[in-house]
């Protein structure tokens, strides 16, 4: 089964594209599909992550906010593939 990570962004936010930026090798690595959401499209996602961003999460499981904590995304892809 793939997997697929949600990274929670908004356009004219530098650090979420920095996130989306370091993220990729990473996700090509595992073979992993990233889904960018944006933040301020949904009343639900701005309620519950407005500040955080940007925000990866695995499903409910956040992995990282603000910046990419690579290793900790790497152990966690690699338990769970």
């Amino acid at each position: 089964m793939a997997i697929e990570l949600t990274l929670i962004s908004r356009s004219y936010c530098h650090l979420c594209r920095d996130m989306e930026a370091a993220l990729a090798p990473l996700a090509a690595e595992f073979g992993a599909a990233v889904r960018v959401l944006d933040v301020d499209a949904n009343p639900v996602l701005e309620a519950n992550y407005d500040e955080l961003v940007p925000v990866l999460l695995h499903g409910d499981t956040e992995l990282c906010h603000y910046f990419l904590d690579a290793p900790k995304v790497r152990e966690y892809l690699a338990e769970i593939r």
